[in-house]
């Protein structure tokens, strides 16, 4: 798949609830397609953490993440955990989004993910963004949501080391919680990598998938 992907991409989209998500959930695979496209168009949007360190983070962040892209960062203030309560100024947010990219490739939370927020993104996602193949991330974290992935990104191993070492540089906010350190990153992707026959690997969802020439 990403050999695939890095040919035939043009434009990507990444959607993210909360400031981190996005690294978190697909560092690895933004550092690959990247490198691999220099000058892809990248639209990163954020519904939570404009005007705080938040927002100064994801910003730096996303930059590191995708080298050589062209790249475009929005961030709302969406209150954290409020996102059901703010649903249509996120989907009027979206579509206003949609009239500026046509992505071939979309980075979202996954469907399941139990955090609210994540999950009503997910939902609204493939309502606003019909044309792109939606790969939903994981974020390991408290609640007990992982589900088994139906697509891998394999990692090599300095990519994962990279996509770590960025994490903890660009998000010293989120340091002191418990289920962010270099061994939850890597043991989850460590799994994923078993299951792809690669050493590392992150896992995405996928709902619907479009096969044929055309597709491409």
């Amino acid at each position: 798949m990403p050999r695939l992907l890095a040919e035939h991409c043009r434009e990507i989209l990444l959607l993210g609830a909360h400031c981190d998500d996005i690294a978190i959930g697909a560092g690895g695979a933004l550092l690959d397609l990247c490198r691999a496209r220099p000058g892809l168009r990248v639209s990163a949007f954020v519904l939570s953490g404009a005007g705080t360190e938040r927002e100064t983070e994801e910003r730096a962040a996303l930059a590191a993440f995708c080298p050589k892209a062209e790249l475009e960062v929005t961030v709302l203030d969406v209150p954290d955990g409020r996102l059901p309560q703010h649903w249509d100024r996120a989907k009027d947010a979206l579509h206003e989004l949609r009239g500026r990219c046509a992505p071939d490739l979309i980075f979202a939370p996954a469907a399941h993910d139990a955090h609210q927020d994540h999950r009503e993104l997910a939902r609204l996602t493939p309502t606003v963004f019909r044309g792109g193949l939606i790969l939903g991330y994981e974020i390991l974290k408290w609640e007990s949501d992982l589900a088994q992935p139906t697509a891998f990104w394999p990692l090599p191993e300095q990519v994962l080391r990279e996509k770590i070492e960025l994490l903890h540089r660009h998000y010293p906010s989120q340091l002191s919680r418990d289920w962010f350190d270099r061994e939850s990153f890597a043991g989850l992707a460590r799994v994923r990598g078993v299951q792809c026959r690669s050493r590392y690997a992150e896992g995405f969802h996928v709902d619907k998938l479009v096969i044929g020439g055309a597709a491409l």
